[in-house]
């Protein structure tokens, strides 16, 4: 088991994704539940949400990422682990905090799925009326 000695841990939620985030001081590893970072997240559209607070910062290739996410989907989970990195991030060096902050990765992203109405087949939509 590889610990490191000074770890700073960042916890990342997006709908019902939870990401916990640890970050050490290294050579650019990362890790999403036991398996390498491409492997986990093969779609190019996550690799880039999950990057972002790294190259933001200025931090990629610098830091040794350990990932625990579980719950939602895909888009979600990243999500997720973005939020987590950018506070491990802060954490770790609280002058990476105004770069982070004015990219939005600091911000928690609030929107989750509307629940279903009773009367009606989904959130908004409405069945079908007809006059006659």
């Amino acid at each position: 088991m590889n610990v490191h000695l000074e770890e700073f841990l960042g916890t990342g939620r997006r709908k019902t994704s939870v990401a916990r985030v640890r970050v050490a001081p290294g050579k650019g590893k990362m890790a999403i539940n036991g398996k390498p970072f491409e492997e986990y997240c093969y779609e190019e559209v996550t690799q880039k949400i999950v990057f972002s607070p790294l190259e933001v910062s200025g931090m990629s290739g610098k830091v040794d990422i350990r990932i625990d996410v579980f719950g939602g989907g895909t888009r979600s989970q990243a999500g997720a682990i973005r939020l987590g990195i950018a506070r491990a991030l802060c954490a770790m060096d609280l002058h990476l905090r105004p770069a982070l902050k004015k990219a939005g990765h600091l911000t928690r992203d609030g929107r989750k799925k509307e629940r279903k109405k009773p009367g009606q087949p989904g959130a908004r939509k409405r069945f079908q009326f007809s006059k006659r």
